[in-house]
């Protein structure tokens, strides 16, 4: 008796309303590199655009209405899940999610993830509720990030940290924050608008 080991996978796969593996390989038609399709899950509801890396070990899932649009040239390290259920996730281009994983859930009634450009988001960051990441901001450590703003500037590159994207670092909980350009909020356990300073504090201009 033969075994029909991918039609076995492609039925478990659909079951779960995620593409097949014949789909998840088509999507490297429009330049997507899917380094290992076995181990990434991808929804029917995830539109993708072009030149994204996605490593092993990511989920991209989203349930009924809610979607998850993602633009071009994202790279998604191994241990990524982004899940749309009560509200989208949208992503524009260039940003890195991962090393060390990342997690974006719209699970919450009225919640919407927003990210923008060339965006940093490593070490276990969570992101939920109402939150925004514009262009070039950055989540760096293990943080549960709930309705915050991080506001837009430019990315990590730049020599002047003062002109970079909001960002936050550390680890614990961050909650309806807002952080502008040039600014950070580092914390360890919690995190309060008026620990914020320049971020030039942590690191000098080049």
């Amino acid at each position: 008796m033969s075994f029909d080991l991918i039609g076995s996978i492609n039925a478990a796969r659909q079951a779960a309303g995620f593409l097949s593996l014949e789909e998840t390989v088509a999507l490297g038609e429009r330049g997507n590199r899917i380094l290992d399709p076995f181990s990434v899950l991808i929804s029917n509801g995830v539109h993708l655009g072009e030149g994204n890396t996605i490593y092993p070990g990511c989920t991209l899932r989203s349930e009924g209405e809610a979607e998850i649009v993602i633009g071009n040239g994202n790279l998604f390290h191994s241990g990524t899940l982004i899940e749309a259920s009560a509200g989208s996730v949208r992503i524009g281009n260039g940003n890195q999610f991962g090393e060390g994983g990342f997690t974006a859930k719209t699970n919450q009634p009225g919640s919407s993830i927003q990210i923008g450009n060339k965006g940093r988001f490593l070490n276990n960051p969570s992101v939920f509720g109402k939150t925004e990441l514009q262009d070039g901001s950055q989540i760096l450590g293990n943080i549960s990030v709930i309705s915050c703003v991080l506001g837009a500037g430019s990315s990590f590159e730049d020599p002047d940290p003062d002109l970079r994207a909001g960002l936050l670092k550390g680890s614990g909980i961050a909650k309806n924050l807002s952080v502008p350009a040039g600014h950070v909020i580092q914390g360890q356990g919690t995190f309060e608008q008026d620990q914020m300073v320049l971020q030039s504090t942590f690191h000098p201009i080049r």
